[in-house]
């Protein structure tokens, strides 16, 4: 059976990608205009205050489990809550999709930029503020669309390319079935094949639970390798799985290779190499990912990152890649880093959320930037 603190993993790990930190409607002040409504098939909300600074902030959120019931109307969260006191405009789509809808989450964002700004047409700013998959939303944005930002901020980002991003959760998954094969409860075809899909979240922990307890030595080199704790395996494991079906759905096709990798870090890396499950992509599947979900790093307005400590889903060996293909493609200005913050994934006061994007409305000239002129 599964522990309390395994559910509440699990849980976790879904939920804080999902959303910011509440789905409870926030508790605006009375001189707060707030507006929500449908944008082709995607639920928005906008809140501005009443002494308005003239900066918009739109909000992506995180990955949503397809089939999450979605409130009506779209709630605000204490994080807009807090930017909404500081004096910024915030706008936020719950996307037309659910899932790892990372590129049609762009183009929600756009449409519901360009009503606020017709609607607003004296906004001075207007910046991009992503959480966890929303990391991507945001930095897929301000590389496809800088025209209409100031700058960007990716906190908890899941900052990857969609290819590096299919790479690693396939890595986790063949690892895991490399570790404890056949695992009793689990599919035949393991955590990566289509039956992992059908398979309710609840029984997938259980089964990865059971099968790490049965072999501790494994379990500790597997979570090593992945930089986790023994007892997040399960509930980062079973996110994996969901995340790489939604991925294999969106691209039509399994849309990464591991048939040429060699693989590091696993102990016995020979034995690893030699026995690892390989699998062949599909050529068109793979177009279609790196198509959807590229990130060139080829960023021209500021982009802020920060990150929190001992987090399971975005752990250190992420942190480093856009900002060294930033520094490949010359980025100007390069992304700038805070240091981590909080534990656990999305961690942040709403305190911290504000002062981010105070920091980069800050190191921008006073002149406007946003949509009146462009820096």
């Amino acid at each position: 059976m599964r522990t309390a603190a395994t559910v509440s993993l699990c849980l976790g790990l879904c939920t804080a990608l999902l959303l910011p930190p509440s789905w409870a409607k926030a508790p605006l002040t009375p001189e707060t205009h707030s507006e929500t409504g449908t944008l082709q098939g995607a639920p928005w909300r906008i809140d501005v205050p009443a002494h308005w600074n003239g900066e918009l902030v739109m909000y992506a959120h995180g990955f949503e489990p397809v089939g999450t019931p979605r409130p009506d109307p779209w709630p605000g969260n204490p994080w807009s809550e807090a930017l909404v006191k500081a004096g910024y405009a915030v706008a936020q789509s719950g996307y037309a999709d659910q899932g790892w809808a990372v590129r049609g989450a762009m183009d929600d964002l756009e449409r519901l930029r360009a009503q606020f700004v017709a609607r607003h047409p004296d906004t001075k700013r207007s910046w991009i503020l992503g959480f966890s998959m929303g990391g991507a939303v945001a930095i897929g944005t301000l590389e496809r669309m800088p025209e209409h930002y100031s700058g960007g901020i990716s906190m908890c980002g899941a900052n990857l390319p969609g290819d590096v991003l299919a790479a690693e959760v396939l890595t986790s998954l063949v690892a895991f079935e490399y570790f404890f094969p056949g695992a009793k409860g689990l599919p035949e075809g393991g955590l990566s094949s289509p039956a992992a899909a059908t398979l309710p979240q609840g029984e997938m922990v259980d089964a990865i639970t059971a099968a790490v307890q049965s072999r501790p030595e494994a379990a500790a080199v597997l979570a090593k390798r992945l930089e986790l704790k023994v007892d997040e395996l399960a509930g980062t494991l079973s996110l994996h799985a969901l995340v790489f079906q939604q991925l294999v759905k969106i691209s039509g096709g399994i849309p990464v290779s591991n048939k040429d990798t060699v693989y590091a870090g696993f102990g016995d890396d020979k034995a690893f190499n030699a026995g690892v499950r390989r699998i062949a992509a599909d050529p068109e599947a793979k177009a279609k990912l790196d198509r959807d979900l590229r990130l060139t790093g080829a960023l021209r307005r500021p982009l802020l990152l920060q990150y929190n400590l001992n987090d399971p889903s975005v752990t250190p060996r992420f942190e480093p890649i856009y900002p060294a293909l930033a520094a490949k493609a010359g980025a100007t200005p390069q992304p700038r880093t805070l240091p981590p913050t909080g534990e656990g994934h999305c961690a942040f006061t709403p305190e911290q959320i504000v002062e981010a994007v105070s920091i980069q409305s800050r190191s921008l000239p006073a002149r406007r930037t946003g949509e009146a002129r462009r820096p």
